[in-house]
């Protein structure tokens, strides 16, 4: 009796220490409630730990020795957790960070299949992105940066992502099939792996429609399940293991660091640049609408404390890079968990508890067909396409910045490409305008990098 009772008193008083330190009255929240949050919001992007690996193996493996997706989910899941028990702990802040979508298609498409460049090298570069962020963090450098990139370009990049990752989605599933009249036309949608996907699309916009908490993860697992139940695709082998460790891809990036500064110097600040570009943006997008959410916003309109969310993030895309995978960022699916009422960074250390608990069922998600990812994919792509009703159309330099950087993301199939001809195109319309005056220098020493980097290195 007198240990049951020692244990009940451990546990009030472990209780009241995280109440204590994550301020728990002051924000008006509980432990139950945190608890609550953070499950939920774990669930809401749980779906990274199956589609970050399948982006990153196209790019990503061992010659002659089979793929890395195991140890890709457990690069995907690590990184989410130390981020995430960074932004918990030290920001105090609700929020999970992850893998980005968008970015993983660059690294794994643009920069690694597309141009050629050993995924070693881009590590290196995504570690080398990582570190440049968290001085900026620290000599706050980054609010210049931000204000030398016109709003137009900035939402038209992430609308042109989400329309890039369609794109792929779309193409993987055999949905979308090359032409040599017309380059791309529709593919055969009686093949299983196209009918699956389509029925797939189908459930999951049933669940985001009706707004069940995990659509994309759910669509995943039950188009999975079905692809198993036909004999689409073969069951999983297993269900639960204990993790091994990402022996093959720990430390690559330092590998990867003496090749990098031999690549030609403007190709090598291209991709530096457009990985801490979307990185940076993609994060203050969403550290925005989640602290306004999370009613966090001053009457000033500031986020006080905004700084260390920055650091958790670029501290996660470092630790990432180390551990093997692309950039960390901090996720919207994040809201889910402030809708159910967390509001201090318990509510993040729960998340990457769930993180780290999911690594034991590699096995599971191993067994999961590439094909069943399109659907989230493509809803991802519907999201991310929101950012296009915040562009001004009316603006002639704003309108077509933003197009030709929408458009050109999936032509090219490149987000690096869509976002030179935006940066490119902006000064030189408002110069035409006769309003040169509202570019900064910063904008057209970008737009002049992106000029020669065409000139030298892409004019071919």
């Amino acid at each position: 009796m007198s240990n049951q009772s020692g244990n009940i008193q451990q546990s009030s008083g472990l209780a009241k220490a995280i109440a204590s330190f994550f301020q728990f009255e002051r924000l008006g929240t509980d432990l139950p409630t945190e608890i609550l949050a953070g499950a939920t919001t774990f669930v809401t992007m749980a779906y990274i730990l199956i589609v970050n690996p399948a982006i990153l193996s196209e790019a990503v493996f061992l010659n002659g020795s089979g793929d890395l997706f195991g140890e890709l989910v457990m690069a995907t899941g690590i990184s989410a957790a130390i981020a995430t028990l960074i932004m918990g702990f030290y920001a105090k802040l609700p929020f999970a960070l992850a893998p980005g979508m968008g970015i993983n298609a660059f690294f794994a498409f643009t920069v690694v299949l597309g141009m050629g460049i050993d995924w070693r090298i881009a590590l290196a570069a995504v570690f080398i992105e990582g570190i440049i962020f968290i001085i900026l963090t620290l000599t706050n450098v980054r609010s210049k940066i931000v204000e030398a990139i016109p709003d137009a370009v900035k939402h038209a990049t992430t609308a042109g992502i989400g329309l890039f990752i369609a794109y792929i989605a779309l193409k993987g599933a055999g949905i979308i099939a090359p032409s040599e009249a017309t380059f791309t036309t529709l593919g055969n949608l009686r093949s299983p792996q196209a009918a699956m996907t389509l029925l797939g699309l189908g459930i999951t916009a049933f669940l985001f429609s009706r707004r069940v908490t995990g659509a994309l993860l759910w669509g995943i697992i039950g188009t999975a399940l079905l692809a198993w139940l036909f004999g689409v695709a073969p069951w999983p082998e297993g269900v639960i293991a204990i993790p091994a460790a990402p022996t093959h891809l720990f430390g690559q990036a330092f590998v990867g660091l003496g090749e990098l500064f031999k690549l030609n110097v403007l190709e090598m600040i291209s991709i530096v640049f457009v990985f801490l570009f979307v990185d940076l943006f993609d994060t203050i997008g969403t550290l925005t609408g989640l602290g306004s959410k999370a009613g966090y916003i001053n009457n000033e309109g500031k986020f006080p404390g905004v700084e260390k969310a920055f650091m958790a993030d670029a501290v996660g895309t470092t630790a990432g890079s180390i551990l093997g995978t692309s950039t960390v960022t901090t996720y919207i699916e994040s809201a889910s968990g402030i809708s159910e009422g967390g509001r201090s960074g318990f509510t993040a250390v729960v998340a990457a508890a769930f993180f780290l608990i999911s690594l034991l069922f590699i096995p599971l998600f191993s067994g999961i067909p590439a094909f069943a990812t399109a659907p989230a994919l493509i809803m991802v792509g519907v999201m991310m396409m929101s950012g296009a009703r915040l562009i001004d159309w009316d603006d002639p330099a704003a309108a077509i910045a933003a197009f030709l950087t929408i458009i050109m993301m999936p032509l090219s199939y490149s987000i690096a490409e869509g976002l030179a001809m935006g940066l490119i195109a902006y000064p030189l319309v408002k110069a035409f305008q006769g309003k040169a005056n509202e570019t900064t220098i910063g904008m057209w020493i970008l737009a002049v990098i992106f000029i020669l980097r065409y000139i030298f290195v892409a004019g071919g």
